[in-house]
């Protein structure tokens, strides 16, 4: 479900009015968080490693209002939950998208999220379908071979897009810290750097708990 932002009322009217018409309209941000924790919780239990911090990622934002907003035909919408669409890799070092509903509940959504990775690792090409191509999504992706302070995004600057990117890269160990690496991609017109620190607090007390 969603709803549409009254521009006229909305705090941010004239911020999405500046920043819309912007032919590079989105700005991002690479920083680690500590992985510490989450990942001691990934040997002990037993739970899948990118799909762990996919969950505590995408559920983190669902409750960060700002990154839930998307355009539509110009039109600002507010959008009750948003879901993710990851890459998943393939054996012959291709990818396909996937769509992965969001649910709040960790064992459902990794249930369901190991029966799309499934899919996707047994079929071929791009998987680039209605549901991956939804803007209730955040776009996901895992560079788990290195680790990055940069990145960025292969766009086509003629397609109007508002769909938030977060990627991770590969742990680094510090002594006895971890860190994840991950990159934050986000239009301007609905979301702030103030909004990506709430995101970043929420998405570490997440992977802590």
């Amino acid at each position: 479900m969603r709803k549409i932002v009254d521009l006229n009322t909305w705090n941010r009217k004239e911020h999405f009015e500046f920043f819309v018409g912007f032919n590079e309209p989105f700005f991002g941000i690479t920083t680690t968080v500590d992985f510490t924790l989450g990942y001691q919780k990934i040997k002990d239990l037993g739970y899948p490693y990118f799909l762990f911090y996919l969950y505590k990622s995408l559920r983190a934002a669902n409750s960060i209002e700002a990154f839930k907003y998307r355009i539509d035909n110009d039109q600002v919408y507010l959008y009750d939950e948003i879901h993710a669409s990851p890459t998943i890799g393939r054996e012959d070092h291709t990818f396909g998208f996937s769509f992965i509903a969001y649910d709040k509940d960790f064992k459902r959504f990794i249930d369901k999220a190991q029966k799309e990775t499934t899919l996707v690792k047994n079929s071929t090409g791009l998987c680039h379908n209605d549901n991956t191509k939804r803007i209730d999504t955040i776009h996901y992706s895992s560079i788990p071979w290195y680790n990055f302070t940069g990145l960025t995004h292969a766009r086509h600057f003629e397609f109007i897009d508002s769909v938030p990117k977060i990627s991770f890269g590969k742990y680094s160990k510090i002594g006895s810290k971890l860190t994840l690496p991950i990159a934050i991609n986000v239009h301007h017109a609905l979301v702030d750097g103030y909004h990506i620190g709430l995101y970043l607090e929420e998405f570490q007390k997440l992977l802590n708990e």
